[in-house]
């Protein structure tokens, strides 16, 4: 299984430097991923796509994605524009995580539209046909005739230098249905959203609808995304379910990945500091991603 290991971070206004700072060492020290929160409608941050931007100009290798973006918010033309433009100037490096919306207040306060579980996830679906003709056709016309988006005759424009990953934060079981029919990826929501005793189910949901839909399972990349604390010393006990942070040591951490990756089909980790700072990077990063590969590289060997 090829593992990746990646770090969360906020587009909060006042920590900015913080995170272009961290950004920066993830990037020299190889970390693979960083997901960047998209609230729009939140005053304490910046949007989402402009930090994502100044990331990739000062970052070499890491791959960046917002962590999930919203739909409602930007529409899926300009959306899947802007994903092959980050893509195109960054050589490569942006790949797309992708939500429904569901905080409905917030985007109508912001002129977005006001839709019920059901559209949200209709409107997706038509979100991501509609990105994925552009990205296929930049020279053609992509026509679509859409119940919540449509686009008549609008050329890409811009081809993306490789496949771009979608990546659903799918939360309920229609979700994940659909992310196992036409996502690249699952992103699995943090447990406030979706506690961690159901990702079992939901993978298994995702499993039998990609398998439906003519794929393979192995086709839907699986990110766990986990909230919590690498510990210098022993740290709390910890089952994991509910919503609970999850406060370990780093070769604690390294047992609990190795076991989501064995039982689970788990292939990238991407860690929720309580606190972002350069320790907990560190901690991540130096102890806890060395010491998952190194269980995992000894059960593949027995």
């Amino acid at each position: 299984m090829a593992l990746r290991f990646g770090i969360q971070l906020a587009p909060t206004a006042g920590d900015l430097d913080n995170v272009r700072e961290l950004a920066r060492w993830a990037d020299r020290d190889g970390l693979d991923l960083l997901g960047i929160q998209d609230h729009p409608y939140a005053p304490a941050q910046i949007d989402a796509f402009a930090l994502i931007t100044t990331v990739l100009a000062e970052t070499e290798r890491l791959t960046v994605f917002p962590d999930v973006a919203s739909l409602p918010m930007r529409g899926p033309a300009m959306l899947g524009k802007i994903a092959a433009s980050l893509d195109r100037l960054s050589g490569g490096r942006f790949d797309l995580g992708l939500g429904a919306g569901g905080i409905w207040p917030a985007i109508r306060s912001m002129g977005g539209p006001d839709r019920t579980d059901r559209e949200a996830l209709d409107a997706l679906e038509e979100g991501i046909g509609i990105m994925r003709a552009m990205w296929g056709s930049p020279r053609e016309r992509v026509r679509r005739a859409g119940t919540y988006y449509s686009v008549d005759g609008v050329r890409g424009g811009v081809a993306p230098s490789r496949p771009i990953g979608i990546w659903i934060g799918s939360l309920g079981p229609r979700a994940h249905r659909l992310t196992g029919r036409l996502a690249d990826g699952w992103a699995a929501p943090i447990p406030h959203y979706l506690p961690y005793e159901k990702w079992p189910a939901a993978q298994d949901r995702i499993d039998a609808a990609a398998q439906d839909a003519g794929r393979q399972p192995t086709d839907v990349l699986r990110m766990a995304q986990l909230v919590g604390v690498v510990t210098d010393g022993p740290g709390d006990p910890f089952r994991l379910e509910g919503e609970a942070p999850i406060r370990l040591s780093a070769p604690k951490w390294a047992r609990l990945l190795a076991e989501l990756a064995a039982e689970q089909r788990f292939g990238t980790f991407v860690f929720w500091p309580e606190t972002a700072d350069r320790t907990q990077l560190s901690r991540w990063l130096d102890d806890v991603v060395p010491a998952t590969r190194e269980l995992l590289q000894a059960t593949s060997d027995r």
